[in-house]
């Protein structure tokens, strides 16, 4: 593949993503060619893992790079078989530039458990970004799969697909990917406390109340599921 016409830019996200992949991998958020992952450059295009690729190992040049419409626009690889549910978020969260799609196992478990993680139990994560709404369960490679998130990818930076995987955005990859990180921690330690008491309570809510309340003092300026009861 020729490299000679990439910007800056071009190669800078182009290594983001691969680096991104990586540390998915390395930290059981994806398996085998699992996962996939985006960025939009400054002229509206995107740059995403390619379609059956093992994306613990990738390079730049295996990236592929398509339109707002999903269709290639150099030489370079076929894109994920998922691109549709990468064109809903950034369809519909015009603010994000970046984007996650991972199989976090704990947080996959929860959803077949049953268990909600919107539920306000971890301060951290309530004061950040709320709680994690969980998306109905949708076909993977299908049309039906980018419409299960629409609703809530409007109104919540982070989300769980039912019996799949999740999906997180933000203005840069390493963004998405912190609030991924958050996301399969949360998720970690909810799943623990289920086993070790046989189910979950959450926060009341005036102690709840009190959380939210220092966002502003904290400089939390970020979409909070709590407050737009996002996924309720």
């Amino acid at each position: 593949m020729d490299t000679s016409g990439w910007t800056e830019e071009e190669t800078r996200l182009r290594k983001a993503i691969c680096r991104v992949a990586a540390l998915c991998y390395q930290r059981n958020l994806i398996v085998g060619a699992d996962g996939n992952f985006s960025a939009m450059t400054s002229q509206g295009t995107i740059l995403i893992t390619p379609a059956g690729a093992m994306k613990g190992f990738l390079e730049p040049h295996h990236i592929a790079h398509i339109d707002r419409t999903g269709q290639t626009i150099d030489d370079g690889p076929r894109c994920s078989s998922e691109v549709g549910i990468h064109l809903v978020a950034y369809e519909e969260r015009p603010d994000a530039k970046a984007m996650c799609h991972a199989h976090p196992p704990h947080a996959v478990a929860l959803t077949i458990a049953g268990i909600d993680m919107q539920m306000p139990i971890i301060p951290e994560i309530i004061v950040t970004i709320g709680g994690i709404p969980t998306a109905p369960f949708g076909v993977p490679g299908t049309p039906d799969l980018p419409e299960t998130i629409r609703e809530i990818i409007r109104c919540s930076d982070t989300l769980i697909m039912q019996n799949h995987g999740s999906v997180t955005v933000g203005p840069n990859l390493m963004d998405a990917f912190k609030k991924l990180d958050m996301l399969e921690h949360t998720a970690r330690i909810l799943w623990m406390a289920h086993v070790a008491r046989g189910g979950l309570e959450p926060l009341p809510q005036d102690a709840v109340a009190k959380l939210l309340a220092t966002r502003t003092a904290l400089g939390q300026k970020g979409l909070n599921t709590l407050e737009n009861r996002c996924g309720m």
